[in-house]
């Protein structure tokens, strides 16, 4: 009898106990679960660690993933050597322009794409730009000493320019950079840059176009995007939102991944510890009238505290064309970022994501990857580049594609 009446006891408890995880189980978040819909190939997450340079990682990885689409080698091409030539060109603008130009390490993706068209390019392990005693890429040291040397050169205290700037200027990159191979071998064949650009990367570079929304230009028309890292001047193609959003949707659905410029400096860009990039908002239509009390009584510190939380999927807000236009009027979007879409997936409740392949190594759960929401997307973007057959037709023809 006493070991029957233990046993129930001991019963009674363990049910107890299952009870209590189950409850404390359900009341934890349940965080954002991301099933993949579809994923373009693409190559390794890369590191650009303490260095501005993720205009080129992000664009050759746009154009690695090119190759592949193309049936071409997984190939890792090397990020330095467009740097390098990005800021030799760079210094020769700024000083054509007597430092009215922004000199740094920030760029576009058409710097990636010029580059290759004029000087080529070469694989990762030709040339690493590691010259420096460093095992990752730490560019503060040359990016302030490359600035004060074109500042001292426009200040002309010779009273007119020597014939050697340049090569000065040459000779700080190759040393911090490494010098650039005039031929060098990879896989048994020897190649210049331009001869390995055109023979074995394959890609030609006037295929790729940029593209942007905004309402302070004509659509379908191109212009000249006003953002301080486009030191090149370069255009893009101007589209209502609706139809970037088309863009980028053709794009993915048929196997081009998307080089995508975007700012990140939204609250909702959580990418390291949640694995999202969001704009939260409160849907007071799905709240009863208590919880509307409730949310309308708390300060605005803790209304943002609650709305970033970001525990769960929730609502976003819906974005037009005003929305981003007036983020980009107002310097609330600016040009922070350069990432790759490679796909989509939905989250739980079947809200659609892209899938962002990111330039930071493997610094979240997600290996380096993310997930963008749309709102984001269609708030945040500065730009994308896009193969032109990846454009829907009738979009193309209103570019004069």
């Amino acid at each position: 009898m006493n070991n029957f009446r233990n046993f129930l006891l001991l019963t009674w408890i363990a049910a107890f106990s299952v009870g209590m995880v189950s409850a404390q189980d359900n009341e934890k978040p349940e965080g954002y679960q991301f099933s993949l819909i579809n994923e373009i190939p693409n190559t390794s997450v890369k590191d650009q660690y303490r260095s501005g340079t993720c205009w080129s990682f992000s664009g050759l990885s746009f154009l690695e993933a090119e190759i592949l689409r193309k049936g071409g080698p997984e190939v890792d091409l090397s990020e330095m050597f467009i740097v390098w030539h990005t800021y030799d060109e760079k210094a020769q603008k700024y000083v054509r322009l007597h430092g009215n130009l922004n000199f740094s390490a920030g760029g576009a993706f058409h710097d990636v794409t010029q580059v290759i068209k004029r000087y080529g390019i070469v694989p990762e392990e030709v040339y690493t730009g590691l010259n420096y005693g460093e095992s990752k890429h730490v560019h503060g040291e040359m990016d302030k000493v490359l600035l004060k040397q074109v500042e001292g050169i426009i200040e002309n205290p010779n009273k007119k320019l020597s014939s050697a700037w340049r090569e000065s200027l040459r000779g700080t990159l190759d040393s911090y950079l490494g010098e650039i191979p005039a031929s060098f071998e990879y896989k048994g064949t020897t190649y210049t840059p331009m001869s390995f650009a055109l023979d074995y990367v394959g890609l030609n570079m006037d295929d790729y176009v940029e593209v942007s929304s905004y309402t302070h230009h004509p659509f379908y028309s191109k212009f000249i995007i006003e953002v301080p890292d486009n030191w090149m001047w370069d255009e893009v193609y101007n589209v209502p939102l609706n139809e970037f959003e088309e863009i980028i949707d053709h794009s993915l659905a048929n196997g081009y991944t998307v080089a995508w410029a975007a700012d990140v400096s939204e609250k909702g860009f959580s990418t390291s510890k949640k694995g999202v990039a969001v704009i939260p908002a409160v849907d007071k239509e799905e709240m009863s009238d208590a919880e509307i009390a409730r949310w309308e009584s708390l300060s605005e510190s803790e209304k943002n505290t609650e709305l970033y939380r970001l525990e769960k999927p929730g609502p976003e807000k819906k974005i037009t064309q005003e929305m981003r236009q007036e983020a980009f009027d107002n310097y609330q979007t600016t040009d922070d970022h350069g990432m790759l879409l490679v796909g989509t997936a939905q989250d739980q409740d079947g809200t659609v994501y892209y899938k962002v392949k990111n330039s930071w190594g493997d610094y979240n759960n997600y290996d380096g990857f993310f997930y963008a929401s749309k709102p984001y997307v269609q708030y945040k973007t500065m730009s994308i580049m896009v193969h032109k057959d990846a454009i829907p037709k009738a979009i193309r023809k209103k570019l004069n594609l």
